[in-house]
């Protein structure tokens, strides 16, 4: 209890810190791959950089998890808290989808020489769904801890 306590000061920056990291990542990947849907050379330049973006995109979710969870821990808005930690979930699991499915296909079509390839149809639909939900989470969680840091805190 000491430590979220020592801790609390901290815990909008580590918020906001992780949005710059893991919404940044996110911001650059989602260009790559929507400009790599039709084009041989976005669709290998995407696969290179998703291997720099997925570690920070994880870095920028573990801080923002942290931060928020001290910010949310010190005040008291159970609806608030519950509609934030339930999009951190979905985009938690968003980004085990993208991480342990999408990443080994990219990098096994890497390996196979196919990186140049545009991606089948099936695969661009299915990271189409994953930016979507990338893309609104993110930028919903943004505006949920700009709003309690603002506003509230």
């Amino acid at each position: 209890m000491l430590i979220i306590e020592l801790l609390l000061p901290f815990a909008p920056y580590l918020s906001l810190a992780g949005f710059v990291v893991g919404l940044g990542a996110v911001t650059v990947i989602d260009l790559h791959g929507w400009l790599g849907r039709h084009s041989s050379y976005w669709t290998e330049a995407t696969i290179r950089t998703h291997k720099v973006t997925k570690p920070l995109i994880w870095l920028g979710l573990l801080m923002v998890l942290v931060g928020s969870f001290l910010l949310y821990h010190s005040l008291y808005f159970p609806v608030l808290s519950f509609y934030f930690f339930l999009i951190l979930s979905i985009l938690i699991l968003n980004g085990i989808y993208l991480s342990f499915r999408v990443s080994p296909f990219l990098l096994s079509r890497e390996q196979t020489g196919l990186a140049k390839e545009p991606l089948p149809d099936d695969w661009q639909r299915a990271i189409t769904v994953s930016f979507i939900i990338s893309f609104l989470g993110w930028w919903t969680l943004f505006a949920l801890i700009v709003y309690t840091v603002t506003v509230l805190y």
